[in-house]
């Protein structure tokens, strides 16, 4: 096996599969990077528990400049080859692999030798038999993760909480996360007429890596599920992902259908305020904020104290303010969360009563996406 490539193009494709790969693997193989060289190309795969990743460089993608002399497979210690190539001191390197797995890497006046394994030995990708394929662009497919892994537990005391729930029907997907102090819920439209009708959970932690992977991307992104497994084809790399088995528990009957108090106030102008107010809060034991608001006096207030630094009291600039007086308190941190998914948008929030979950949404399009915040009971 030999082969020359392009080295900055080459590290872009690299970093892309070692999102895959643990250090921790339980399996040795797995915590290498496993190269196949073929005459169409070279597809470099890494793997762990939850996800994969492959990746092909094509003999016509022109800025890695793939040159074939040999066609071979060997899989290579991941992270001593992820650092030596980023150290190499040219632009162009060639990867030499003898019989016994042994690769020769070579760039300028520096050459490695490291010591691979039998490719044969590393476990082969998930088969994927999809009943539907389903497409989204990838600048929104982003979105709905960051909207929503937000509030995916990180706790494995449920593991089924830890996952995104994804419910595709009659055209619409409807994407949910929740640890049970919050929620978010995200509705989105799917383009032409599917008939997909699945109901499966993806692990957060994979989505947090694909959502990474995806970048600015706004190109279609092809989805396939089966049984037991995800794969999101983004161009020439295969992003797979395995499902959580269990049921998701029913999060409808969680969000409030009424209010007796709304503010609609701008997401970042709101956001600022409370990254204040935590500053004194997170010095507190319970890390907790209270809102007040006086729809009848058109003021709205947060309050926040730590009994050994002090307390914070500002007033809010909101663009209205309806319904009954209400107080109520919140872990500021669910609060930033929710409102750095709103973007630069208006959002209004919805209350009942002071140990009931209140919403925020957009104040545009508000049946579309829901973030959910349960209150704190103070003494």
């Amino acid at each position: 096996m030999k082969f020359t490539v392009h080295r900055t193009a080459f590290i872009q494709y690299l970093n892309d599969v070692q999102r895959a790969i643990s250090s921790k693997a339980a399996l040795e193989i797995l915590s290498g990077i496993k190269l196949d060289l073929s005459e169409d190309g070279l597809t470099m795969t890494g793997s762990n528990s939850d996800i994969s990743i492959e990746t092909v460089i094509s003999i016509a993608d022109e800025n890695a400049a793939l040159n074939i002399e040999k066609t071979g497979s060997v899989v290579l210690p991941a992270r001593f080859f992820n650092e030596i190539v980023k150290k190499l001191p040219e632009d162009s390197l060639s990867v030499e692999v003898n019989d016994r797995f042994q690769a020769t890497i070579r760039s300028g006046s520096a050459e490695f030798i490291i010591n691979g394994l039998d490719p044969d030995d590393y476990p082969h990708l998930p088969e994927i038999d999809s009943r539907e394929q389903l497409t989204l662009p990838g600048d929104v497919l982003k979105q709905v993760i960051n909207q929503t892994v937000i509030a995916a537990s990180k706790q494995e005391t449920r593991p089924i909480l830890t996952g995104i729930h994804l419910a595709i029907k009659d055209g619409q997907l409807l994407a949910v996360a929740t640890d049970s102090h919050r929620l978010s819920q995200r509705k989105l439209t799917l383009n032409g007429d599917s008939a997909a009708d699945y109901d499966i959970i993806v692990p957060g932690q994979s989505m947090n890596e694909l959502a990474k992977m995806l970048g600015d991307l706004s190109e279609d992104i092809e989805i396939q599920i089966s049984e037991n497994q995800i794969l999101f084809i983004l161009g020439n790399t295969s992003f797979y992902s395995r499902l959580l088995e269990g049921n998701y528990p029913d999060t409808e009957r969680l969000i409030p259908q009424n209010s007796t108090t709304t503010l609609e106030i701008n997401a970042p102008t709101f956001l600022r305020a409370i990254e204040r107010a935590s500053l004194l809060s997170h010095e507190g034991r319970n890390n907790v904020v209270k809102l007040s608001m006086q729809a009848s006096a058109a003021k709205a207030t947060l309050y926040s104290n730590s009994p050994e630094v002090g307390n914070v009291e500002e007033e809010l600039t909101f663009n209205k303010l309806e319904g009954n007086d209400l107080d109520i308190s919140f872990n500021p941190d669910y609060m930033k969360d929710a409102l750095r998914s709103f973007g630069q948008s208006e959002v209004t929030l919805n209350f009942t009563m002071p140990l009931r979950p209140f919403t925020l949404v957009p104040s545009e399009a508000q049946g579309e996406f829901i973030q959910l915040i349960t209150p704190v009971r103070t003494v």
